[in-house]
């Protein structure tokens, strides 16, 4: 009669189960998806009224400066000073010569600060700048 090892005996497991690991990627997943609109907010902004939406520009051409009512401003949704912006956006303008900034300033804000951010652009020949307002009431 024959004897069998012990050995023949152990399954060695040769598959990972990765059941663990897709709950886990959709549990992040689920995180991030909560958490990415709070990461995205801006300044609180009272916009003057009027104007009209613009239709023909395409969302990866548009930079965003905002002017807060107590005079700090915020590029792309980061706090930053006027000389950081300004090369920021002279940078940008470079790579894409259809680079439109809107401007979302504060309409209690001094129109200095305004003012200074369009010297900024006009001084290295960046034309297209949209302030920007709330749609006005119809």
């Amino acid at each position: 009669m024959r004897r069998f090892s012990q050995r023949s005996h152990l399954v060695t497991l040769s598959e990972i189960n990765i059941t663990p690991l897709l709950d886990l990627a959709f549990v992040l997943l689920i995180i991030f998806i909560i958490t990415t609109p709070l990461l995205t907010q801006s300044i609180e902004l009272h916009l003057p009224k009027g104007g009209n939406r613009d239709l023909h520009i395409k969302k990866s051409d548009v930079k965003t400066v905002e002017i807060s009512s107590t005079g700090y401003y915020k590029f792309e949704a980061r706090k930053a000073e006027l000389p950081v912006i300004i090369s920021a956006l002279v940078r940008d303008f470079r790579a894409d010569p259809n680079l439109v900034v809107y401007i979302r300033a504060d309409k209690e804000c001094r129109y200095e600060l305004v003012a200074q951010l369009l010297d900024g652009c006009q001084k290295y020949g960046i034309s297209r700048y949209s302030l920007r307002t709330e749609p006005a009431s119809q």
